[in-house]
């Protein structure tokens, strides 16, 4: 099955008083692969910026922009229609030790960070699934339901300064911290895993033509087929196999890889972040 969506997401600045210079860039823009046809995509920026877009490290699309004129707000927005096939991801019989043999080019998918190094509760816990559990497929999918039952999400939460210990131990998050734990647990027990970030339309049986209010959102992929490079998706948050409702904008290793707007300015305004994200589901 195949869904078109079209995505708007809208976010920026809004300063208390000008400031006359600014170096941003903006990871909002789905990619382009097998799963997704990017059919229509435009990138609006005000101020009207000096920019260069390029594919970073880990495959996603960077616009990079500079304003060099005194602006009391900066908005970006970006819109893209596209095709997204609901092709499923594919169960393997990959155990961990079989993945042994691919640990030197999925090493940056098995390391640690403060973000995304678990706790000492769900290390036990994780290893002790490992210990019950086959393949990789069924032990993260084990892993994956824990965190599910376990959490609460709760919008407001945490931030992006947020760790996975802190949002394991508190039991409540939003998606960033659902996938940093996720992401933190299965690499405790050697399974190569990534963050990522992209849109899910929120309302499953949202009318063709109805626009949906949405949120930027993050799942997780690991590594589970050695012979096609092949990665299998699940989304701790929703508790599901990522579908044709799921977009992707990047995958990388954690959150700050690949967040959606980052910059600074010079002055000593303030700064205040606003973001809208509006799903379309056209067919």
């Amino acid at each position: 099955m195949t869904t078109t969506l079209r995505i708007v997401h809208t976010t920026g600045y809004n300063y208390s008083d000008p400031v006359s210079d600014s170096f941003n860039e903006i990871r909002m823009t789905p990619l382009y692969t097998s799963q997704q046809l990017i059919r229509e995509q435009s990138v609006t920026i005000t101020p009207k910026p000096w920019s260069y877009s390029f594919i970073d490290y880990w495959g996603t699309h960077v616009t990079s922009f500079e304003l060099h004129e005194p602006h009391d707000q900066m908005i970006v927005g970006v819109t893209t229609t596209l095709d997204v096939d609901a092709a499923p991801s594919t169960r393997t019989g990959l155990t961990v030790a079989d993945t042994a043999e691919h640990e030197d080019a999925l090493n940056e998918f098995l390391g640690f960070s403060p973000m995304v190094e678990p706790s000492e509760d769900l290390l036990t816990r994780t290893r002790e699934i490992a210990d019950n559990e086959g393949t990789v497929d069924e032990i993260a999918l084990a892993v994956g339901r824990l965190i599910y039952e376990e959490m609460t999400y709760e919008s407001g939460s945490s931030d992006v300064t947020g760790t996975a210990a802190q949002a394991w131990e508190a039991r409540k998050g939003v998606c960033q911290d659902f996938s940093h734990i996720m992401v933190g647990a299965l690499r405790s027990v050697g399974i190569a895993a990534r963050y990522v970030s992209g849109y899910v339309l929120p309302k499953k049986d949202a009318e063709i033509g109805e626009t949906v209010d949405a949120e930027s959102h993050a799942w997780v992929q690991w590594f589970n087929d050695g012979d096609n490079n092949g990665w299998f998706s699940f989304d701790p948050t929703n508790n599901v196999v990522p579908g044709e409702l799921h977009v992707i904008v990047g995958t990388a290793r954690e959150y700050g890889d690949v967040p959606p707007l980052k910059g600074m300015f010079s002055g000593q305004a303030s700064s205040e972040l606003f973001v809208t994200v509006r799903m379309t589901r056209l067919g």
